[in-house]
């Protein structure tokens, strides 16, 4: 967990000449011009407007649940596979080491992926969606330099936290830096 915390962190980040954050914009509607490079961490067959299908993806319902006790569990992640309905409970003090007689609860229940019902939240591996995602695959590589495609469903794989972060810091260092007029050596110290 940052030390000012994932708010602070990227606004730090961002924080630089001809870096330009779009929110709450549907991609589509941008013009293609907007920008000489793009990440995208969006579903990867959502940005090629589903040409060769769509991918399966399953997707979460999230309760939130405040309890007034002090601690509800040991740590601030304990993960359920297989017992319950709900496949893990966050207990958010752990994390950010707040010291509260409340503490708050974010039990996470697993169901299938609707587009425009719900979000996809993480691929389905299987030969099925090999096959589906060889021609996303394909024509994101036609798109390499321009855009670059990063994350659980662009990339379309699993990762755990440590994992994402290590793909964008190697994506950065590898590709981004390079092509960015505004990243130098001195940039990096």
């Amino acid at each position: 967990m940052p030390e000012d915390g994932f708010t602070a962190l990227f606004g730090r980040m961002l924080d630089h000449p001809g870096i330009r954050v779009e929110l709450k914009t549907d991609f589509t509607a941008l013009p293609p011009t907007i920008a000489r490079h793009t990440v995208f961490t969006g579903a990867i067959d959502e940005f090629f407007r589903y040409e060769a299908g769509e991918l399966p993806y399953r997707s979460l319902h999230f309760d939130f649940v405040t309890k007034a006790q002090e601690r509800f569990q040991p740590v601030g992640q304990v993960n359920y596979p297989n017992d319950f309905e709900f496949t893990r409970i966050t207990e958010q003090k752990h994390i950010t080491g707040q010291q509260s007689p409340l503490t708050a609860l974010v039990y996470e229940y697993p169901q299938p992926y609707r587009r425009g019902v719900n979000v996809p939240y993480y691929p389905i591996p299987c030969s099925e969606s090999k096959a589906l995602l060889r021609p996303y695959r394909d024509s994101a590589e036609s798109l390499k330099g321009k855009v670059w495609f990063a994350g659980r469903l662009a990339d379309y794989q699993y990762y755990n936290m440590d994992q994402a972060c290590a793909r964008a810091l190697s994506l950065f260092e590898k590709e981004l830096a390079p092509a960015c007029r505004y990243y130098t050596a001195a940039a990096r110290a």
